[in-house]
Formats: structure tokens, sequence, C-alpha cells
């Protein structure tokens, strides 16, 4: 053995001295003589060495040097590996001069091999071609020659070298790690500052390679271990500062912590918690150096979604494990930053609900009133600050994370208290969150209005469903959003409030809101609607009235909201829908029994409860609601009623109509206060009635056969006598219709019998309107009149009792005639038909009919009722016969026309959507006519024409072409909230999907017709043929004229695709500015002068651009999706194939608009037309949104270019400038008025902020105090130039020549002008 080294000893003797290039078997011996003295402790070998070397002349560091050369040189090799072994393993030896050993060159070479060996053989390549003198053509070519998926590289030196090649594994990249922890323990790193910044990096991207080129899992875990023990060592104090190493490190670190998952992440994160904090606590340099991480990592997280979320995470885990003191720190750091830039404040609304809990963890749960906890008091409310935030996904993301909190705040009552008064649920509505909540409800963001509503569901839940009434209808009308999502989560919102909470406006707004969408375009919410009226009022009403045995005498005991909820459906708006609801249901079976078994259960009950208070029983009437709600699921139910009851409770509401009848109806001069099927004078036994006779018809098929018939007789005799109010006449022939089914024992033999009893009721009410003709055109008439003038009513006069009684029967009469038409279409009219139409023409100068007594004073004065009803009855007649509707419709819309009276117009816009869906040819071209009324004076008339027109068209019955559209553009701006709602949901969603071209089609003619434009004679229409077309425009030049057009263009703007905002604009371009450029639009006129001034209002507003997104990611945030830049899917090409479309389509716009606003500018310059101010505004934004495009088309023209900028320049200035007055002028008013307002200051399109404003203030303010001097010299007062220190000057009077200086005279004229003062002329004093 001592033989082996001696030879070893000389070899490496001799390799040194003859200073060749060195070969691996150098590097092998010297290892193996180092490893064996390392090992073994034993050092003759390595002394015996150091005295070879020395006796040739050489040292130590000679072979140090060799070592460095073979790391440096050319790619890893095992030669380079065995010279970083030799080269630690010098140091280690014992009695090894170690600082001189040491020295930066070699160790740097040392780390270099340590980071090329952990890397895959192609990469090691890689990482060195910029060092070798090989292009890449020939590396590559290398690489497949020794075989690129082997673990061995070769040395560019090797070929020097006898082309050694050697193999390499793990186990020495171990060795390597192992003995480099073991020199630090040696070495101080402080001395070279670059080699341990070196080690650091080196070492924190060990890991990260590993990860990439090893498949042992094993293997990539002891790397990381090394790793951290190397980092461990230099963070030991003897390695110099412990704060400096600590950065380092963290530095290094920080981007491994902010990749995505994986286990470098995982090594990385733990090593600073795990290791940094929990195993040097005792160091406070190391400490604080931690504590700033989290500030670090924050300034350096991503902004995608992911990346974000997982860089909130890393961040989280190291402030948990930091001391209170040092947490508390950087909450205040984060409510700084939630302050700052976008993406700042984006990451602090991600970190804020973590961080609560957090505090919440470290001071208690329990938060109490909060005064023990200001940091989680602030970090809600810069939370809730950033549900305001100017971005949007900012927004949205605040109101997601501020549901994360009410969530987490939901386990103690202590926690529930402290978030109720910090976010201010206690407070009026004006103020705290429910302001914020209604506003973003509204935002024009779909994601922001998502993420409200779904805190608003969440507090619902926290607040047990007490939400701010406003709050609510904020929701109810968050139902109708255009967008289907929207509506389902506002649906869900509402309908968590409700379950929650019964209090009659939640109740209100929820019936109000969420029933009506049973007729949504979208199948799903159509189901959802269903299920939630069964789950929450079917089932709820069937659970209560289940509960109540026959044996009950109390309803109080029960839920009380149940009848405020069975109250509520009775509401003309919600009835008809809760119609559809159980109607859809019973047709899908999904009604049970038990709805009507409670139903009858809480009427009787409410009878037994009102008998045992003593009260008169006739009096007595079900809880509202009840008979309705029974009326609808009865007749899918039939089996489920007890005839008994429907017996008894018919005997005892028909036994008492004549204590309960109702109040006769009055007239009030020529407005008669009476609508068919509403009356303010409704009582409730009526409605009972009505409802009842309903579910009688529904179990008509189930009674026995002789109560049927005995009934039948019932109902026949009431309807004879003409008394009845008519909604009891329609619900008494339905019943009687249905009881003869019942009768008879076939379907002949009932249309038999209906046929006979229409005919003899026919015949009576005949009879009774001929009377009643006869009567108004006897002798008696004129004293009828004059009675009906004076006392406002005949009906009322003590002296006419049975000509009211008579009035009465023919209202009814003409009534039950247009009912039995609708039951049996073929029965015979004739003698009816003249009789009707005898009244409708009453008071014609040429009566049609001779054989009828005819009055000659109209009906329409003396008897509204009979005749309201006989329009009625006309169009259910029309109806059932073509040629009669043909004859007829004239004078429907005649009387349209004429008719002063508000339910009489109602009733035949009714009448004539009905007559466009059975005669459609025959009433399309009288649809403009019916449009008229959009506009009508009456809300009732106005809204129930919007309804029916807007059905008409979504069924195709009416085409949108011609004025229809831009006549139904004035209900977006209408004085009715609620016809402005329709409007917007129609135009929003209805048409967006069934007709998206309508708006782009027709936006500029709405241009024209809001302002009353004629483009044919270039000026406003003039007043002759203004009378139809004003009704439908919006002309004027006044802020709510202006306000009024400019959100019905936004609106239309809104349905339109990007490629169809890009023509709108080049339309308005070429058919309005080119036309004003060309003077074919005449300015003077008020109407073309609107007209242009709306064209450059549409042109800057924020609708018309198209989103490039050039701004930062989180400019467009979308919180829930992030698309990745290298995104291949469908959707992403298509997005990039439009992205590239728009581009060239908006350079072809802006290359064709800019001459024409050129031309149009120099008009109106020459013009000196006012409309300037719009135009540069206009053009202002243009060169902002457009810029490049611009800039190359004005390539070739830079004088041109420099012009128009001239000109904006100019422009702004002069702008600046009278901002700049005003806001002086207001400043120096504040001085002698305190409480002087900023009335129109937020009227000026630059911010007193502008750094144009700021000068153009300086100026006046300097300018003021110039003048103010100069007035103050003029009256020859002191100035505060006077207390200037001014040097003097001494003359320079020439000597005469050969005398003395002495003093020289100046000219008298010249003193005195010095003497007398000076008056300087101002500005403003000048005549």
């Amino acid at each position: 053995m001592e033989e082996a080294m001696d030879e070893i000893v000389a070899r490496i003797a001799t390799n040194l001295e003859a200073q060749t290039s060195i070969s691996l078997s150098f590097f092998r011996d010297v290892e193996k003589l180092l490893d064996y003295t390392v090992t073994t402790k034993d050092k003759v070998d390595f002394e015996n060495m150091c005295n070879e070397i020395s006796a040739k002349g050489l040292t130590l560091t000679s072979l140090v040097n060799a070592a460095s050369s073979a790391m440096e040189s050319g790619a890893i090799s095992q030669c380079s590996i065995s010279a970083a072994k030799v080269y630690l393993l010098l140091i280690l030896t014992p009695n090894a001069p170690v600082f001189s050993l040491f020295t930066p060159v070699p160790f740097l070479n040392l780390l270099r091999v340590l980071r090329l060996a952990v890397m895959k053989p192609s990469l090691a390549s890689e990482d060195v071609c910029g060092s070798a003198s090989l292009d890449r053509k020939t590396k590559r070519k290398k690489r497949k020659s020794t075989g690129g998926s082997k673990k061995s590289t070769v040395n560019d030196d090797s070929i020097d070298n006898g082309g050694e090649e050697g193999t390499y594994d793990a186990k020495d990249l171990f060795f390597l790690l192992d003995n480099l922890v073991k020199v630090i323990g040696l070495v101080t790193l402080n001395r070279f500052p670059d080699c341990l910044k070196a080690l650091v990096r080196t070492v924190c991207q060990i890991p990260l390679t590993a990860a990439e080129s090893l498949q042992d899992m094993t293997s990539f875990v002891k790397f990381c271990d090394l790793c951290s023990l190397v980092l461990q060592e230099l963070l030991k104090p003897e390695q110099g500062n412990q704060a400096d190493t600590a950065v380092e490190i963290l530095k290094s670190l920080a981007p491994l912590i902010l990749l995505p998952k994986s286990h470098v992440r995982t090594f990385a994160l733990g090593f600073v918690v795990d290791i940094m904090v929990k195993n040097f606590r005792s160091s406070n340099d190391i400490i604080t150096a931690v504590a700033n991480m989290p500030k670090y990592l924050v300034q350096k997280a991503p902004e995608k979604a992911e990346p974000r979320g997982l860089a909130v995470e890393s961040i989280l885990s190291i402030v948990k494990v930091l001391d209170l003191d040092y947490q508390v720190g950087f909450v205040d750091y984060v409510l700084k930053i939630s302050q700052g830039k976008g993406n700042f404040r984006l990451l602090s609304v991600d970190l804020i609900p973590d961080l609560i809990i957090l505090l919440r963890s470290a001071f208690g749960s329990d938060m109490g009133n909060g005064v023990d906890h200001p940091f989680c008091l602030n970090l809600i409310k810069a939370l809730v600050e950033r549900c305001s935030d100017s971005i949007a996904g900012i927004r949205a993301r605040a109101m997601t994370r501020l549901s994360n909190i009410i969530v987490s705040f939901s386990d103690d009552d202590g926690s529930k208290l402290f978030l109720r008064e910090v976010l201010g649920l206690g407070h009026p509505a004006s103020c705290g969150i429910n302001n914020v909540l209604k506003k973003r409800c509204m935002d024009e963001k779909a994601v922001v209005r998502r993420a409200a509503l779904l805190l608003i569901s969440k507090f619902s839940a926290f607040l047990g469903g007490e939400l701010d009434e406003e709050l609510t209808k904020t929701i109810g009308m968050a139902c109708s959003d255009p967008l289907v999502s929207i509506r389902k989560v506002a649906i869900s919102a509402l309908s968590e409030a409700f379950k929650r909470n019964s209090s009659h406006f939640v109740t209100k707004e929820w019936l109000h809101s969420v029933p009506r969408l049973i007729v949504d375009n979208e199948t799903s919410i159509q189901d959802e609607c269903q299920t939630l009226f069964l789950e929450l009022v079917l089932n709820r009403v069937t659970n209560m009235g289940l509960k109540l045995s026959p044996e009950s005498h109390d309803l109080n005991v029960n839920d009380k909201g149940v009848l405020e909820l069975l109250k509520e459906m009775r509401d003309g708006e919600v009835s008809p829908w809760i119609k559809k609801i159980c109607s859809s249901l019973g047709k899908k079976k999904k009604l049970r029994s038990t709805i009507v078994t409670a139903l009858q259960n809480i009427i009787r009950t409410s009878e037994s409860q009102w008998k045992k208070s003593s009260h008169p029983i006739e009096k007595w009437t079900a809880p509202p609601g009840t008979w309705f709600l029974l009326s609808e699921t009865s007749a899918f139910l039939q089996k489920a009623l007890s005839w008994e009851f429907l017996h008894h409770h018919w005997q005892l509401l028909d036994k008492f109509k004549t204590e309960k009848e109702l109040e006769k109806p009055t007239e009030k001069g020529k407005e008669y206060e009476y609508l068919v099927g509403e009356q303010a004078g409704f009582v409730d036994w009526m409605k009972d009635r009505v409802f009842l006779l309903q579910t009688i018809s529904n179990a008509s098929m189930e009674m026995p056969p002789e109560p049927a018939a005995d009934l039948a007789q019932c109902f026949l005799v009431q309807l004879e006598r003409f008394d009845m109010h008519p909604t009891e006449v329609d619900a008494h022939i339905k019943a009687l219709k249905t009881l003869c089914k019942r009768k008879a024992l076939n379907n002949e033999e009932a249309d038999s019998l209906v046929s006979r009893w229409v005919k003899q009721l026919l015949i009576k009410a005949s009879s009774v309107l001929e009377a009643f003709l006869s009567m108004v055109s006897s002798s008696d008439k004129e004293k009828i009149f004059n009675m009906s003038q004076t006392t406002g009513n005949c009906m009322e006069n003590e002296g006419v009792e049975f000509n009211s009684k008579l009035l009465s029967q023919a209202a009814v009469a003409v009534y039950t005639i247009g009912s039995l038409v609708v039951v049996c279409p073929s029965a015979n009219l004739k003698a009816v038909i003249p009789t009707v139409h005898a009244i409708i023409t009453s008071g014609s100068p040429h009566p049609k009919s001779s054989k009828l007594p005819v009055p000659q004073v109209s009906l329409k004065s003396i008897a509204l009722s009979v005749y309201i009803n006989a329009w009625l009855t006309l169009g259910k007649i029309c109806l059932a016969d073509s040629g009669l509707a043909k004859r007829y419709l004239p004078l429907f819309l005649q009387e349209l026309e004429m008719s002063n009276c508000a339910a009489i117009r109602n009733n035949i816009v009714v009448m004539m959507a009905d007559f466009c869906v059975r005669y459609t040819a025959m009433v399309d071209s009288y649809i403009p006519k019916i449009t008229k009324y959009l506009c009508d004076p009456c809300e009732l008339v106005r809204r129930q024409t919007f309804i029916l027109l807007s059905r008409l068209l979504q069924r195709d019955y009416v085409k949108w072409r011609g004025v229809l559209f831009l006549r139904f553009l004035l209900c977006l701006v209408d004085d009715s909230q609620k016809i402005r709602q329709l409007a917007d949901y129609l135009f929003g969603n209805i048409l967006k999907a069934k007709a998206p071209l309508l708006a782009y089609n027709s936006f500029v003619e709405a241009i024209f017709v809001l302002n009353d434009y004629n483009p044919r004679t270039g000026c406003g229409n003039s007043s002759s043929s203004r009378d139809e077309n004003h009704l439908f425009s919006i002309r004027g030049n006044d802020d709510k004229s202006r306000s009024q057009r400019k959100y019905i263009y936004e609106t239309l703007l809104k349905q339109m695709a990007p490629e169809h905002l890009l023509a709108t604009f080049a339309k308005i371009c070429a058919e309005i500015l080119a036309a004003a450029s060309e003077e074919m639009l005449s300015m003077d006129d008020a109407a073309g002068h609107s007209v242009l001034q709306d064209a450059f209002s549409i042109l800057s507003c924020k609708e018309i651009r198209i989103q490039t997104h050039h701004g930062s990611p989180s400019d467009s945030l979308d919180p829930e999706e992030d698309i990745g830049e290298t995104s291949t899917t469908p959707q992403a090409s298509a997005a990039s194939k439009g992205r590239v479309i728009s581009q060239a389509l908006r350079k072809g716009l802006i290359q064709n608009s800019i001459p024409i606003f050129i031309e149009l500018k120099r008009l109106l310059e020459r013009k000196n037309s006012a409309l300037i101010g719009s135009l540069m505004d206009c053009l202002r934004i243009l060169l902002k949104d457009y810029k490049n495009e611009i800039d190359d088309m004005l390539v070739a023209d830079k004088q041109l270019y420099k012009e128009i900028i001239h000109d904006m320049d100019k422009y702004e200035a002069m702008k600046a400038k009278n901002i700049a007055a005003a806001t002086f002028a207001r400043r120096s008013q504040a001085y002698a008025t305190p409480q002087a307002t900023n009335k129109g200051a937020a009227e000026n399109v630059i911010s007193e902020n502008d750094p144009r404003v700021r000068s153009a203030i300086a100026d006046a303010v300097a300018a003021s105090i110039a003048k103010t001097v100069l007035r103050q010299a003029n009256n020859n007062l002191s100035s505060p130039l006077s207390a200037i220190s001014v040097p003097k000057l001494k003359s320079t009077a020439v000597r005469p020549p050969g005398g003395v200086a002495g003093k020289v005279g100046m000219p008298a004229e010249v003193i005195e002008s010095l003497r007398r003062p000076q008056l300087f002329e101002l500005e403003d004093e000048k005549i």
C-alpha cells in the first residue's frame, strides 16, 4: 500500500512539473490520495506529496490552479467532476493551508461544475455554448454522436488529453455537496461576498435543475437536504452578517416559492418556514429578514389567477409562523398597498380574508365590539372600499372574498355583532355595505353584478334574511337582467332571503320578481321558478294547513307569513304568473292533493275562528288568497275537493249577497272611474265568490248529478237578473257550462244544453237593452240628461230609482252578451248586433237602424258603463265573425283616436291585439296607428300597449319594420319606471337574441327620428308634418332631451357586436358628418344642429369603442377565469382571428374618417359654429383611442398631423384657461362667502388636477396680483414692491478735461419725468 501511494505521489509531482494538459488519471490519483488522507486522518502520504511538489519547486497552489483549469474548461465531464472533488478534499485535508488554498476563482469554478453537473446533458451543453468555439450546428451533431440521452458528457479538452471520457452519476454530486458543507464550516465567506452570493444562488438553483433532470424522487430529496445543509451553514454567525446572508438567500428562494405547485416550491417554502424561522428564532437579524419576505413576495407576485393564488398561499404560510408584532406590521403593509396600483390592490383583496382569520386566531375568535381588534376592523373596511374599485375584476374579487369572511364570522354571536357594526348593517340604507351592494347590483360589468348577488345571498344567510328594503328591490330588478347567469344568481339570492325572512316587503318582492320568470326564454330558469314556487309557497302552505285539525279554532298559532303570502298572491301583477306556474306544475303532475286539503282546512279554521269570536257570519271572509290558490290548484286535483265543503260555502256566500252588494259605479263629469275586472271598491267577498265559482267549475265532473243540476239552475236564474258585477258574470257562465257537461249524458247533449240557455240569456239581455234604449230615447231623456249634468250620475238621483236600476241592468246585460259569445261562438246574434251598434253609434246624426230607438245623445256622456261594455262586446263578436271584424275595424280605430276615456282606449288596444292574432293580414296595416299609444297620456294604456305589441313581435305576428322599432325606443326613457324596466328587458334580453342586427340597421335612422330631422330636406320637419312624428321624437338641445337621447343610443350600442360598432362608426361619419361637411345637412336648423351634436357624442362615447386590452391584465381582469397567453382552444383561435380583423377594420375606418373630420373642422371654424367644441372633444378622444392608426395614416403628411395636434393643444389650453378662470373665481368668492358652492365644477371635461389647469390657475393668480400692484401704483398707494431692497445706482458723470470730478447737471425735463408718477392702463379697464 505504501509503495502504491509512493507511486501515486511520484506521478502527481511529475505531472505538475510537466505543466501540460492534465488528464483524468492525474485527478483520480490525487483524489485517491486525498480521500485516503481525509478518511484515515493519516497525514504521511499528504506530507510526502507536499515534499515532492516542493522539491520540484512547486506548491499546493499549483495543484489548485490545475484543478481550477479543469473545472473551468469546456463542457462538464468526469475530469471536471474529479477536479472538483480534488479541490474540496484538498481544503479538508488535515493541516492544509485553508486560507491560502481557498481563493474566489477556483471556488466559482467549483460552483459552475455543480450547476452544470445537475443539468441534463443537453442542457449542460447549451449552457456553455457561448464560451465554446463551435457553432450550434456543430454542437447539435456532437450531441447526436455522443448520445444525448446518456448521463455522460465529453470535455472539449478531451482530444488534447488523449480522448479521455468519463461518466458521473448522482453519487458524485452528493459527494461534492456533502464536502462543500464541510468546507463552508472551515472557511469564512464574509471575506469573499461575491463567492457567498454565487454559492447562495447556485444552491438555490440546484433543486430546480434537479427536478427537471432526475427521475428518482429519492435522489431529489437528498439533493434538497444537502442544499438545505449548505444554506444553514451560511446562516451561521461565523459566515458574516446574518442579515445580509438571510436577505440573499430569501431573494434567491423567492422565484422558487412563486413557482406553481411542485416539490421545488415545497422545498423553498419549507426552508423559510421550518428552518429559518424555527431554527434561527434567536437571531433577530434573520427573523427580521424573514418578516420582510412576504412584502418582497407581494412585489414579485404574478397577476394570473392561479399563480397569484399560490403566491398568496406562500405569503400567508410565512406570516403565520411570525410573531404577532411582525404579523401586525404586515397587516399595515397590506392596508397601504390596498391603495396602490391595480395589481397590488388585487393582491391585497386576496390577502385580507386570510389575514383576518389569522388575527382572529391570534386575538381570540370572539370579536366583541371590535374596539380591541382595530386591525380586523381596518382590514374589513379596506376590503369594503375595494368593492368600489375602478377595476371591475377587483370589485368582483373583493365581494367574493367578503363573502368568505361572512361565512367565517358566522360561528359565534360576538363575531356577528362585530361584523354588523363594521359593515353598517344597522345603519340607514344610504350608508354602509347596503349602499355599495345596490350600486354593484347595477354595475355595467356582469362579473361584478354576479359577485354582488352572491354576496347578498351570503348576507341573507348571515342575517337571517334581514335585508334592507331598497336592497331587496334591487335584487328583484336583477331578476330581469339580460344575462341568464345573473338572473339565476338573483333568483337564488332573493329566494334565500325569502326562505329566511317572511316580512312583508321580502314576500312582496319575491312574488313580483320570481314567478314572472315562468315565461323566461331560458328553460332552466322556468324549471327553477317552478321548483322554488313548489318549495317556498305550496309546501309552506301545505305544512301550515295540514297542522290544522277540524277542531282548530285559531290560525294565529301557525305561520303568519303564510297568510301574508296568500294575500299578496291576489295582486293583479302577480296572479297571472301564479296561474301559469300552477298550470305548468299540474300538467307535469307535480301538484299533490295535500295542497287542496290544506287550503280547505285553512278556510274551515278561519270560519270556525270567526264564529267563536261571536261575529256575524255574514261579514266573514276567508283569508285573502286562499280561494284564489284553491281555484288554480284544484283544476288538476278535482278528487281532493269536498262537495259538501263547496256547497256549504256557496250557500254561505250567496245567502248574504244583498247585505254585501257593491257600491254602484259613479261618474264624475265625463271621467268614469270604472275598468272591467278592476275596481277600487272590490271587496273580499266578491273575489271569494268568483274564485269559488271557478273551483266549483273545476270540481263539476266529480259532483253528484242532481246537486249539479240544481246548482246550474241557480246560476241561470242569477244570470237572468243582470244584477251581478261583470267579473261574476264570467265566473257564472263558465261554471254553468261545466255543470251542463256534468248533467248531460254525452257531448252532443251538453252542447245542446249550452246553446239553449245561451239563446235564452241573449233574448233577455236584448230585451233589457231595448228597454234601456227606449227609456233614453223617450220624451223623458232630456230630464234624465239634465239630472246627470247636475248630480254627476243619474243613478245617484233619488227621483229616478227605476232608471238607475235599468241602467245597471243594461251595463251587465251588454257585458253578458259578450261573455256568451265567447262560450258559444255559434250563437245567433242577428237580434243583438243592431242593438250593440245602436249603443256605440248613439248621438250620430245618421242612425243606421230605423227599427231601434237610437238615442240622439251619446251614451258616452250619460251611461259610460253601457258604452264601455258595448265596445267590449262588439270586439268579442268580431272575434267570432270575420265579416263583422272587417266591417267594424275602421270604427274601432276611429274610436281609439277620438276617445278621451282611458278605459276605452285600453280595451280597444287589447281588442286590436286579439284581432292581430286572429286576422293578422287584416290588422297589419293598422299597427303604426296602434303604436301611437306607446305615448298615450295614461300610463296604464302605454304599459298595456307596450306589453301587447311586445308579445305580438315575439310571436312574429308583427314584424320589426317601418317605424315600429323607432317608436319603441321612447319607452326606454318613459316617465314610468315599470315601462322603462320592461323596455330595458326587451332591448337587452329578447331583441338581442331574436333580432341582433335590428339596432345596427336602424341606428342612424334613429338619430334622425329622435331629433325630428328629415334627411331628405336637410332640415327639421315642418310644423304641419310634425303632428305624429313629434310624438316619437325628443327634440331639443336642453340637458334632459340630450341625456334621454344619449341613453337610447347607448342602449342600442350595447346590443351590437364589435364589427357592427365599427360599421356604425363608419355610417355616422358617411351619412351625417360627411353630409354636414358638404353642407347637405343644415347646421343652422335646430334639428340639424342636434343631429350633428348627437353624432359627436356617439362617436366619443365608450360604448362604441372596441376594447383592445392594451393595459395591464388587472385592468380587464375576470377573477373567475384567466386565459393563458398560449391558449390554443378554438375559442382562443377565433378571438385571435377576430382581433386581427378588428385591427384591419379600425385602420381602414380611421383612414376614411379623419379627412371628414378635418374638412368639417374647417367648415365649423369658417362659420364660427358652437359645434367646434363638440368636434374637438370627439377628435381628442379619437386621437387617444386610435393613435396608432392615425399615426400610420398621417406618416406621409407630417404637416397636417402637426396642425391637428396644434389645434388640439390650443383648444385644450383655452378650455383649461376657462376652467382656471372659473376655479379662481370660485376660490375668490369663497373668501368673501364661506358657503360658496362648487356648482358646475363636475361639468368640466378637464379635471382641475390637470397640469394645464394648474398652470392656468397660477397664471391667473399672477395676473391678479400684477393688476393689484398696478392699481396701487396708479393710486399712489404703497405696494409690495416698495418693500423690496433695490441696489442704488451711481451716476457715471464724465470728468471735464483737466478738471475735477463733480456733479453733472441733468436736464430739468428728465428729472421732472422721473418725479411724475406713471399711470398704467389695465386691459380690463380699457374702454
